[in-house]
């Protein structure tokens, strides 16, 4: 009779902050780690045709346009499958959707190295969009089981850090794979990037598969009341309401006006991040950089500033329990920053001050993502991330193509990049007039009432 009266005791005392401290501080070592290397994994397979290009494009005979076309075009099918394999997701978990994500685009992106035509680029990265689709807003759905509102800024800017993180090993590497394995076993460099970093993601995603656990309540590693202070904590986070069922709720996000405006909002930042990876490796080149292995080395300074900015931003932004003003200025200040460097064409030291100052702001600028499970109604939040994210990455598809092909026709970029500055520029201005300040939920978990 004893055991009942124990295992209810946990629940009926509310936990203090230090307590809650540290349960939250174990599942951050658990949990974070795992989605950080995945998504570095996830944004590897994205931008290694950057570096790829800068030996491939020559071999293959591909324009700035093919090259734009492809890099881009991955966001098309990414769209259409994105919703679904979210919930998909709800339904067998995320552990097995992760597995089949990751495993799946990780063969995709090293069959890369076979191609030959361009209707071959475009075909594979159109297959690569199909398998990647759900990952990453996948991602940020997991984080609303783990973790209440008040402590996912922080804990999104440290997945999120994998962006920049990816661009400082993967620009090296990519460089020295370029350099060192060009003509081993009778391939070009550019065909190694792809097989030797596609492979690994699909063997990270057998282990994610083993070191994830679903919800906080299947987690052998948390005790029981470790889990009841999770449950607790998490509840008085949704005020009350039961947990939502997202099945079915697709024409709901649809017709909701704030989808389409996060979507909007988000595909400028999506402008923001893919002119800025796609290209950096190209620019940094165009400052004289010859040697594709210093190429690598040099994309990486701006990364290191990518990551620095990420974690700056989100503490600041849960410090101050302000996301506005924060995303609005990622935005502002990245865009004008990146177009400030047509003015500093060929001066090396002026074009990385000005990359690097870029990079800090626009990689910050995934702090949007603290915004929408708070602003949306959690009934919604499922459906309405991905529709978000499924719309909003078409400016992966949007700056790319937009930049190759007016630097195919001008063999300049400013146009290009003049043109996404003031795309991206609007986007900021609108978290600022159009998302209400109060409609923005930065919730404070509940503390012990004595302190």
């Amino acid at each position: 009779m004893s055991n009942p009266t124990l295992s209810l005791r946990p629940a009926a005392t509310v936990a203090s902050r230090s307590e809650q401290d540290a349960v939250w501080s174990k599942i951050n070592w658990r949990v974070v780690p795992v989605i950080l290397v995945a998504y570095i994994m996830a944004f590897l397979d994205r931008i290694n045709v950057g570096y790829a290009k800068l030996t491939m494009q020559q071999g293959l005979h591909f324009s700035d346009a093919v090259y734009g076309l492809g890099a881009g075009i991955f966001f098309f099918t990414y769209l259409i499958f994105e919703v679904p394999s979210n919930l998909w997701l709800e339904k067998i978990g995320a552990r097995l959707s992760f597995l089949r994500i990751m495993v799946l685009w990780g063969l995709t992106s090293a069959a890369t190295a076979w191609v030959t035509s361009p209707t071959q680029f475009y075909l594979v990265r159109l297959l690569l969009g199909v398998f990647e689709a759900g990952f990453f807003p996948g991602i940020i759905l997991y984080l609303t089981y783990w973790y209440p509102s008040a402590r996912r800024g922080r804990v999104r800017g440290l997945f999120l850090f994998g962006m920049p993180i990816t661009g400082v090993i993967g620009g090296p590497l990519s460089g020295w794979i370029l350099k060192s394995f060009d003509g081993v076993g009778g391939w070009h460099g550019w065909q190694w990037v792809f097989v030797l970093e596609g492979v690994p993601t699909a063997l990270i995603g057998v282990i994610v598969y083993l070191l994830l656990t679903d919800k906080p309540e299947q987690a052998k590693w948390l005790d029981e009341r470790e889990k009841a202070v999770v449950t607790q904590v998490m509840e008085a986070d949704r005020g009350g309401d039961p947990q939502p069922h997202h099945h079915g709720k697709l024409k709901a996000a649809l017709a909701d006006p704030k989808t389409w405006l996060l979507a909007f909002i988000y595909f400028t930042c999506a402008c923001a991040v893919y002119t800025l990876t796609f290209w950096l490796p190209t620019m940094v080149k165009a400052l004289g950089v010859a040697d594709v292995s210093s190429v690598g080395w040099y994309t990486a300074i701006p990364f290191a500033f990518g990551a620095l900015g990420i974690l700056l931003m989100s503490r600041s932004s849960d410090h101050f329990k302000e996301r506005r003003w924060h995303v609005a200025s990622t935005l502002i200040i990245g865009s004008l920053a990146l177009y400030a460097t047509t003015f500093t064409a060929g001066a090396f030291v002026p074009s990385m001050i000005l990359l690097c100052i870029a990079a800090f702001f626009i990689f910050s600028c995934a702090l949007f993502w603290s915004i929408p499970p708070t602003y949306l109604s959690r009934e919604a939040a499922a459906t309405g991330i991905a529709v978000i994210s499924s719309i909003g990455i078409l400016g992966g598809f949007a700056s790319p193509t937009l930049i190759g092909s007016i630097k195919t026709a001008t063999g300049s970029m400013s146009a290009g990049l003049l043109a996404m500055t003031v795309v991206i520029c609007i986007g900021g201005l609108t978290v600022l007039l159009a998302v209400p300040k109060a409609a923005l939920r930065v919730g404070a978990t509940p503390v012990d009432p004595v302190h």
